[in-house]
């Protein structure tokens, strides 16, 4: 994925990304105080933009922090956005901070001015025989804040977490916070155990993915036994299988836990029709 856009939004203006300015005194650059969406586009269609604004909602809410926009507006700025940024493939990034303020006081004030960004990320459309070639992934103790159903843009923790993952010379790492399985760095976990695709439930120690929701749903529609439930660490050793799923990662097959093999070492039967039913999704969408 490239993140390199042309045309940026910002506090109501379409302007080229090299005269797009933030103060330094804004909010999210001295405190992380804002958050973010990233929404998949294939084709000229926005995948699931009421879900995205939703969860969007809940973290301004979470927040407290007003929306500067009804769905309808935000639809037509990322359709404008879009179109001045034409392509097949791409994702659009939007990010919402409490705005600038005159010293620097951690105090929030709902009237002060939001700032409003938002970018297209142009996406390569994943190569399925890549793909299934699968990650490598480590475990790693989860030491987030107790808030991570909040889309946030402090994401110092998630940089430390993923550096392990770097250091130890693997994809990504899978989060386990008191013997339980959270999520990835950024992305949901799930495990097949018996024919049974199961994920951990929604909760304040993890994002509630979109695409994890999708998931859940197209197994539902293809009598796929699904479970949502906690996973235990030791659960992750014993399974058939292991996905981490992402909006942009898609659905990613992981081959090694911890430098051992998992099932059988490559991208399994489920995750095979998982993968093929995703697409098929995917190409329904363009066609609406």
């Amino acid at each position: 994925m490239s993140s390199v856009p042309n045309i940026v939004f910002l506090n109501g203006q379409y302007l080229p990304v090299e005269e797009a300015t933030v103060s330094v005194m804004d909010r999210g650059f001295l405190f992380g105080d804002g958050v973010y969406e990233v929404v998949p586009v294939f084709g000229k269609k926005l995948l699931r933009l009421g879900d995205h604004l939703q969860r969007l909602q809940n973290s301004l809410d979470r927040i407290s922090c007003l929306n500067p926009h009804a769905d309808a507006e935000w639809e037509a700025i990322f359709s404008d956005l879009l179109g001045k940024n034409p392509g097949e493939d791409r994702a659009v990034y939007l990010q919402i901070s409490r705005g600038a303020y005159v010293k620097r006081d951690l105090t929030a004030n709902a009237e002060n001015p939001p700032t409003i960004f938002a970018m297209v990320l142009h996406v390569t459309p994943p190569d399925i025989d890549v793909v299934s070639a699968g990650i490598s992934v480590i475990t790693v103790d989860d030491f987030r804040w107790n808030a991570c159903d909040i889309k946030s843009t402090s994401l110092v923790a998630n940089v430390m977490l993923r550096q392990q993952a770097t250091d130890a010379s693997v994809d990504d790492a899978i989060l386990v916070k008191n013997g339980a399985v959270t999520e990835g760095t950024a992305s949901n976990v799930f495990i097949v155990k018996d024919s049974v695709l199961i994920t951990p439930p929604t909760s304040r120690q993890l994002l509630p993915g979109i695409t994890r929701d999708l998931v859940i749903e197209i197994a539902k529609n293809n009598t796929i036994l699904i479970e949502v439930r906690d996973i235990r660490e030791s659960e992750l050793y014993s399974a058939d299988e292991i996905w981490m799923t992402s909006s942009t990662r898609e659905i990613a097959p992981v081959v090694k836990l911890n430098g051992e093999e998992v099932g059988s070492g490559v991208a399994g039967d489920m995750w095979k029709c998982m993968m093929n039913l995703y697409q098929q999704y995917k190409q329904e969408l363009r066609r609406k």
